[in-house]
């Protein structure tokens, strides 16, 4: 039994025309490459060896088991011999799951003196694998395809970030998401078509009214809550009036009392994703502050106001994020033109995850200035420096759009001793300048999820394996060359619709 949840098959396509023989040695040489292919794998899944196939029927029994399959997320081909392309095709349209053509061969390199027919009849990749990549892009399978040997660490790397992005997949097709209560008033951007979003993404977007949550804190009782309040101050700082002895012990036990019961709501329900609003509270005291940031650490989505995009791309680029790397929901909030780097001052009313922190959070109590509740309870700290970028869904209306902005997390200008939040700041690629008028044009919203180790490669092969544009935001982004992108794009898109 592998240790792992979820497997990628690797599948190896030959023919009978070579004889056993032949077949038996591309059995080997396929179960080499495959074992070489993942130890460069940090994702969370097993490649696993499939025999090889070597006939229509083969073909197809393999990749339907690879659909019907709930733990293969996704599937690896590599023509180690001539595998005529007509043989896939039946094969090919009833695979549902994201594809990566492995161009590769058994050896890196060949033993010029020794090369003869038979070595020739044996290693065919060359032809093979293109071969199979005709038929691939006659059918338009989306798939991605990386060239070279599996030892090498440039191959093991665009394979381990497509297999990220294949649990990002997993995750968006099995996603259930709970909002409580709707997207803030009369904001446009929060807002979206949630058939639309399940045709294109899988997730299901569920309502559930407020005061499900309101009756569930309720019922939480005060030793329950002081019992998790004794974990909060084992696990972060605490500030002196949430201490067992303090003033405001009670607010941080109420606190507690909303974890655990959103916790009990999305648990029970299957929920990874969830959203709630300031302006629809219902009976709750405190606006979900403490709970929400516990909550994305243990890789819950989130989206504040009502926003169940950014809420859902949370739980998905959660499930791509490798181990020990920070992401979490975020919002772009205010600007440091200069003097210096421009920099972008992101925050939000209390929900940042600390998985993006660069210390241990300081649990602290704050009036939040609108809402009109009791004041809530929040983990304070500063993002780490850090490479990333941030990233949001939009609903265009016609289809959805991810973008996403190269960015690097650095230390403050200076410390903030008056904003009792957690935060992070960054300087974004090219410049603060460019990328806000091409983040703008493009439609991207004010939330985002920012990440300090989902790299560009796995967002490209989710935004690939969910056939949805995306627009990177990056070095080499000028306004001239966005305007043209975007343009082009929208023709694309009303050309290549299916209505």
């Amino acid at each position: 039994m592998s240790e792992h949840k979820f497997e990628i098959w690797f599948v190896t396509g030959s023919q009978n025309l070579y004889g056993d023989e032949t077949l038996r040695q591309v059995a080997e040489q396929s179960q080499l490459v495959t074992d070489q292919l993942a130890k460069g794998l940090s994702a969370d899944v097993a490649l696993v060896w499939k025999p090889v196939v070597k006939t229509n029927d083969e073909i197809r029994a393999t990749l339907m088991a690879a659909t019907a399959s709930d733990a293969c997320v996704g599937v690896i081909t590599w023509m180690h011999t001539f595998s005529p392309a007509k043989m896939w095709i039946n094969g090919l349209e009833v695979l549902n799951k994201p594809l990566l053509h492995l161009h590769t061969q058994a050896g890196q390199s060949l033993p010029w003196a020794t090369i003869d027919m038979d070595f020739m009849n044996l290693n065919q990749a060359a032809h093979g694998d293109r071969e199979y990549a005709h038929i691939l892009s006659r059918m338009d399978v989306a798939r991605k395809v990386v060239v070279g040997h599996p030892t090498d660490s440039r191959v093991q790397q665009e394979v381990d970030a497509w297999a990220f992005a294949t649990l990002g997949w997993q995750k968006s097709q099995h996603l259930k998401l709970a909002r409580f209560g709707d997207n803030m008033r009369y904001v446009a951007v929060t807002d979206g078509d949630k058939v639309s979003a399940q045709m294109t993404f899988g997730m299901s977007i569920e309502q559930l009214g407020v005061n499900t949550l309101v009756d569930a804190v309720n019922a939480v009782s005060d030793a329950d809550a002081e019992k998790l309040c004794l974990t909060y101050g084992e696990l972060y700082e605490l500030a002196p009036e949430l201490k067992p002895s303090g003033a405001r012990r009670d607010s941080l036990v109420y606190g507690a009392k909303i974890e655990i019961a959103l916790r009990g709501i999305l648990e029970t329900g299957g929920y990874s994703a969830f959203t709630s609003n300031f302006e629809d509270l219902g009976a709750l005291r405190q606006l979900p502050g403490l709970a929400v940031q516990r909550l994305m650490a243990d890789g819950y989505g989130f989206g504040g106001e009502g926003d169940w995009k950014t809420s859902a791309l949370l739980a998905i680029m959660k499930a791509m994020t490798p181990v020990n790397g920070g992401t979490s929901f975020m919002e772009d909030y205010t600007y440091h033109f200069g003097p210096g780097t421009p920099k972008v001052l992101g925050a939000h009313m209390l929900e940042v995850c600390p998985s993006i922190s660069g210390q241990k959070p300081r649990i602290e109590i704050h009036p939040l200035g609108i809402g009109g509740k009791e004041d809530p309870v929040r983990m304070v700290f500063t993002a780490k420096p850090a490479s990333g970028r941030v990233v949001c869904l939009t609903d265009l209306g016609g289809r959805f759009r991810m973008i996403s902005n190269e960015i690097k997390i650095v230390e403050p200008t200076q410390d903030l001793p008056n904003l009792p939040v957690a935060r992070a700041v960054w300087e974004p690629a090219p410049s603060l300048e460019v990328s806000a008028e091409a983040w703008m044009l493009a439609g991207g919203s004010h939330h985002t999820v920012l990440t300090n180790s989902v790299s560009d490669a796995t967002i490209q092969d989710f935004a690939r394996i969910a056939g949805v544009e995306l627009v990177n935001i990056d070095h080499s982004t000028t306004s001239v060359s966005i305007r043209k992108e975007l343009q082009w794009s929208s023709a694309y898109y009303r050309l290549a619709s299916k209505f």
